[in-house]
């Protein structure tokens, strides 16, 4: 019988990680002695790696003593979220591009901008050049006209206000009327024909929270010839972003 392999651990990361989780369970902080005590670690190699972890930023010693949590664990806090949320709307995407042969897009609004959250493309599924950022060219892309489609006139109006409409091809609406007026979705999705880059279109449908409030949209691009195809598909776009929808609401 062949010897089962154990994973090789390092025992000081496992101390520091162990005191972290002490440091964590105290919000008004708390000495390193009862640390050290809940930790089950020496004092002074608790000492040892408080100092450390305070140099790196993850802890922080109070002015009466007591330690906390530093402030780089937010910033860890924050890409966790997002990685999390990863995790949740991947597995969608992938499917679609899968299901239709297209590269796959998902964007969110964040701080009143439309910003490109995720992509799921491949050698047969190339994505689009992105050679502009899509909180610049919302006029331009399937997902900004169909997040602008959500707005109310007062938001649309604000939004556009901040945002020029930058020609970027023959094809790009730089009119704002022009533009208003392409916001009317067909087969309930909204195209970009051309207008962000030539040789490539997208369509998109809205994604929402709970409530029916527009958190975003989901997107494919491929040659423009293949758009009255994906049209034919809408169903499948609407089915992949109620998922979004429920993957959203059950990430943390």
């Amino acid at each position: 019988m062949s010897e089962i392999r154990r994973p090789t651990l390092i025992a000081s990361v496992q101390r520091a990680l162990r005191l972290m989780e002490a440091v964590a369970a105290h919000p008004n902080g708390a000495p390193a002695k009862r640390l050290a005590r809940e930790a089950d670690l020496p004092l002074a190699t608790t000492y040892h790696l408080l100092r450390t972890l305070a140099h790196e930023g993850y802890a922080a010693r109070l002015s009466d003593g007591v330690w906390v949590l530093g402030e780089r664990i937010g910033a860890l806090h924050g890409q966790s979220r997002r990685q999390r949320l990863l995790a949740s709307i991947r597995p969608a995407l992938a499917s679609l591009r899968d299901e239709l042969g297209a590269a796959s897009y998902f964007s969110m609004l964040q701080d009143d901008e439309i910003r490109l959250i995720d992509i799921a493309d491949g050698p047969r599924t190339p994505r689009v050049d992105l050679w502009v950022g899509f909180e610049d060219a919302a006029h331009a892309t399937a997902i900004g006209k169909c997040v602008l489609s959500q707005f109310d006139d007062d938001g649309r109006r604000d939004y556009l206000s901040r945002h020029p409409l930058v020609d970027l091809t023959p094809n790009t609406i730089t009119e704002p009327g022009r533009l208003l007026r392409s916001l009317e979705p067909c087969g309930g999705l909204l195209f970009d024909r051309e207008e962000y880059a030539l040789g490539t279109g997208c369509a998109a449908v809205p994604v929402t929270d709970a409530t029916g409030t527009v958190v975003g949209a989901l997107a494919i691009s491929c040659p423009p010839g293949r758009l009255p195809r994906i049209a034919g598909s809408a169903h499948r776009l609407r089915a992949t972003a109620e998922r979004l929808e429920r993957a959203l609401t059950l990430t943390p």
